[in-house]
């Protein structure tokens, strides 16, 4: 391709991009991809005001915080408040790649991962790509898809819980998809695909379907991250948050990790400076290399604790390998919410695909001791309404 080619695609590419963002924005489209404030998703999450002694574990948040070494590179930061500072988000890009073994061409600093997935739709999904996903799953990518015109084709989980990657697979076949989109672990169950379900995906996807791994909660289990995909120019583009073993919800660090080309249809849906403590305290966090591990342990001995308890007191639930599991409550799980919201234990919404279900996050011990004294309290009281009823 000559010289000349290429600059007139890249005007007709910036032409339709710019033509298409212009129609969102009137449509009002700001508001649903506005950054990482996440105004439409962090929407069902949104509890409170909270009374002060009340344990909310409906988030997947990780309470324990920044590690110290975040803490102590974000503090000394802040005096440079007044400048946007963008080498520091480029040095966080840099230590990233070096621990993902890619070039830095590779690497795409988000203020958490919710940016790159409403952009990842933008650019890969239209009235004619449909977008792919699993049924529960997380549901800011359909949101996003429905909200510009895509078809959203949710397949639902196998009965292991994992994604059911054959029916994806042929279900974006059918339909010309332009996003696969796997969240492994999955949210709200926080089961595992297996990586040779993965290696299907990209080996059997049709040609210009790309698959969006989001491993927000990789970290969490012992499976291996998917940059090898990415090292190998798949067409995979790979989501990272600091918001769940990294303890950084609030202060907003992620990256999306992907062919340069691929990456470059991102940067087509906004710009601007980062905010320099996600970018410090996510730079410290990566260079504490005891860090992964001692609090997936931590988080992997409560979420056990907690399992052990369930079983011992006949309750359904199923089993998950990351901070937030799906507890069985076997009937509507609505009222159950609003009555453990009574006992001030927030815990998390419904999906309509599994409406006896509600979504628990892990909290710290303590605060799993009271959503236990909290749940027998509640389904002892449910069982006797129900027995009145009946």
């Amino acid at each position: 391709m000559t010289t000349s080619t290429q600059s007139t695609n890249s005007q007709l590419m910036s032409r339709r991009n710019f033509a298409r963002m212009t129609t969102l924005l009137a449509a009002g489209a700001a508001l649903p991809f506005y950054g990482e404030s996440q105004l439409a998703m962090a929407q069902l999450s949104k509890v409170g005001p909270l009374p002060p002694d009340a344990v909310k574990i409906n988030a997947n948040e990780n309470p324990l915080g920044p590690c110290p070494e975040a803490l102590e590179a974000m503090s000394k930061v802040l005096a440079k408040g007044g400048r946007y500072e963008y080498e520091l988000t480029d040095t966080f890009a840099k230590t990233l790649a070096e621990l993902e073994q890619l070039d830095v061409e590779y690497v795409l600093p988000f203020p958490g991962s919710s940016d790159p997935l409403h952009r990842a739709v933008l650019a890969y999904t239209s009235k004619d790509k449909p977008f792919v996903m699993a049924d529960p799953g997380y549901e800011a990518g359909a949101r996003a898809a429905q909200f510009i015109g895509a078809k959203v084709i949710k397949v639902p989980l196998t009965k292991s819980y994992a994604h059911d990657v054959k029916a994806m697979v042929e279900a974006a076949k059918a339909r010309n998809a332009g996003l696969i989109y796997i969240c492994n672990p999955n949210n709200p169950t926080g089961t595992l695909t297996s990586r040779s379900d993965i290696e299907y995906v990209i080996a059997n996807k049709p040609e210009d379907t790309i698959l969006l791994l989001d491993e927000a909660y990789i970290h969490l289990t012992d499976d291996p991250v998917g940059s090898e995909f990415v090292s190998m120019d798949k067409d995979v583009i790979i989501l990272r948050t600091f918001s769940k073993l990294y303890g950084m919800a609030g202060l907003r660090a992620g990256a999306a990790i992907a062919r340069p080309d691929l990456l470059a249809k991102l940067k087509n849906y906004g710009a601007g400076a980062l905010p320099m403590t996600g970018m410090v305290g996510a730079t410290a966090s990566l260079k504490v290399k005891t860090l992964v591990a001692e609090r997936r342990k931590i988080i992997k001995d409560i979420r056990e604790d907690v399992f052990s308890f369930l079983a011992k007191n006949n309750f359904d639930f199923v089993p998950s390998v990351s901070n937030c599991f799906m507890l069985n409550i076997k009937r509507p799980a609505k009222p159950f919410v609003k009555a453990m919201q009574k006992e001030k234990i927030y815990v998390g919404r419904v999906w309509p695909a599994w409406p006896m279900h509600a979504r628990i996050s892990i909290g710290t011990k303590d605060e799993m001791a009271k959503f236990k004294t909290a749940l027998l309290k509640v389904m002892s009281e449910t069982s006797m309404q129900s027995a009145k009823n009946g």
